[in-house]
């Protein structure tokens, strides 16, 4: 698979925002989301009210979102809000700590468990261009990054990579602790606006009103912002 451009990488939230927004567009088209069709389905197969299966698929929905905002957690709190929000490239660190004993990119594996948690909410069509764009997306955005990261890390990005999966975690780790500690406040400032969309589905599996969806969304440039501020406030002597 291709490589991305310079360009797509330092504009990859962009990216990441429209292929989100394509699939929500579709609505347009198809006025049913997938996780409306699944408790269809369950609700009828299993006998269950209609809104105890909607909050069971929503809330699963939910449960992956959560999965995929501790992941990124997990992984930004060893790399740092800087290096996560960077447009830059950073190749002369390797991270082989944490997370990524036991994959090479937890941050972009959250991206995907993000694509399916959403895609619940998306049409059928708009799902299917959800997860099958940022699966896309990221892979191209994996091969940018590991080549810069192979071409000045050497051998030891090679050994690394021989030993920990891409993408699909392995459940145990795949290298030996490396002594670094994780920044949680750190990665928890670079994750808010994640935070955000997550606090904001698990509100609608709860409760399903669209506008809680609608309010961690909308919330989450705010709470990123507000988190960098008190990141750097903490780091001012």
């Amino acid at each position: 698979m291709m490589r991305a451009t310079d360009f797509e990488f330092r504009n990859r939230w962009w990216f990441f925002g429209g292929i989100f927004w394509i699939g929500f567009s579709l609505f347009g088209v198809d006025h049913v989301p997938v996780g409306a069709r699944i408790a269809d389905t369950l609700a009828a197969d299993a006998h269950w009210p209609e809104t105890v299966a909607l909050h069971v698929v929503f809330g699963a929905g939910a449960g992956v979102m959560l999965v995929a905002a501790l992941v990124r957690t997990w992984g930004s709190a060893y790399l740092g809000r800087k290096v996560v929000h960077d447009e830059a490239l950073h190749g002369e660190d390797l991270r082989a700590d944490g997370p990524y004993r036991h994959v090479r990119n937890p941050l972009y594996l959250g991206n995907v468990l993000m694509s399916v948690a959403m895609g619940l909410i998306a049409p059928m069509v708009g799902c299917a261009v959800m997860i099958v764009g940022i699966l896309v997306f990221t892979y191209r955005l994996i091969g940018r990054e590991e080549a810069t990261l192979e071409a000045e890390q050497g051998e030891r990005y090679r050994v690394f990579m021989r030993a920990v999966p891409r993408l699909w975690p392995s459940i145990r780790p795949r290298i030996p602790a490396g002594g670094d500690s994780p920044d949680w406040i750190s990665g928890l400032s670079a994750e808010a606006f994640f935070w955000s969309f997550a606090l904001g589905l698990i509100a609608f599996a709860v409760s399903p009103n669209i506008l809680w969806l609608f309010a961690g969304l909308a919330l989450s440039p705010l709470l990123s912002w507000l988190a960098g501020l008190a990141l750097a406030k903490r780091k001012t002597p």
